[in-house]
């Protein structure tokens, strides 16, 4: 096979014509951009939404193939809801900072905690989730999910006063609801008790009420499982059913002695 018949069979391949890895690089740009407009003390507000409403045009020419969506139009409204975004972000970083002893500064959250991050993320891509805008929201949920370990679908529904700790692990699916002031540590999943296709457009992953905290690596399934307010969900424990408000779950392994012989 001559190189002329190798490249016609590669193009002959490339059957996704909208597949241009541009709009994977241009997003992950833009949502930088974006992150440092809305924080860095140092960069001018006014300037950097221009820019960001250049960019946001160069990701409507990659991402809307469907010329009868006007996607261009969601900007403008996109900008009117960012002073709401941030006011919610701040709650998010004084509740990280209210509840981790380790956090010496809400400058060190802002900085370092890499589920502060991945949770402002969230939120600029949840608002184009709602809009239809397609695939760039989930681009930059997997984008801060590369980063700091959290996958969380643009999709999710989550409350004010977020507070992730230590982040690694946390995965939250699409139709999960999340309400006011609830705190999750590493490794916990709010996932689905099954997968199908055909479960695409129903309610697969749990609701958490006010209130609640889930520590390390517990695994809460299923789109009727409701998490009641204020309960308090170890570490570790596997759930499928509603959990009544005020409740404590805990899971208690089996401890055996070793015993040593001579």
């Amino acid at each position: 096979m001559n190189k002329e018949e190798v490249i016609q069979q590669i193009e002959n391949q490339k059957k996704v014509p909208h597949l241009k890895f541009r709009l994977k690089t241009s997003t992950e740009s833009f949502t930088n951009k974006l992150f440092h407009t809305l924080f860095d003390a140092e960069i001018p507000v006014a300037k950097n939404l221009e820019e960001l409403e250049k960019d946001f045009e160069t990701l409507v020419d990659l991402a809307c193939w469907d010329l009868e969506k006007p996607c261009f139009k969601l900007w403008d409204n996109y900008l009117a809801k960012l002073p709401e975004l941030l006011c919610k972000l701040n709650k998010d970083a004084e509740a990280i900072f209210t509840n981790d002893p380790a956090s010496n500064s809400i400058e060190e959250v802002y900085l370092s905690y890499p589920g502060f991050f991945a949770v402002a993320i969230y939120r600029f891509a949840h608002e184009f989730h709602e809009a239809g805008f397609p695939l760039v929201p989930r681009m930059m949920t997997e984008y801060a999910h590369r980063l700091t370990g959290v996958d969380i679908h643009p999709g999710a529904t989550i409350g004010t006063s977020f507070f992730i700790d230590h982040a690694t692990g946390i995965v939250i699916g699409e139709t999960a609801e999340i309400k006011n002031n609830v705190k999750i540590y590493q490794g916990v999943t709010l996932g689905a008790l099954y997968v199908e296709k055909n479960l695409k457009n129903t309610k697969r992953h749990p609701t958490v009420e006010n209130n609640v905290t889930i520590y390390a690596n517990a695994t809460i399934l299923g789109g009727k499982t409701i998490v009641g307010k204020n309960s308090i969900i170890g570490g570790n424990v596997w759930i499928t059913s509603s959990i009544p408000e005020n409740s404590l779950v805990t899971h208690s392994p089996e401890i055996k002695i070793r015993q040593n012989y001579e």
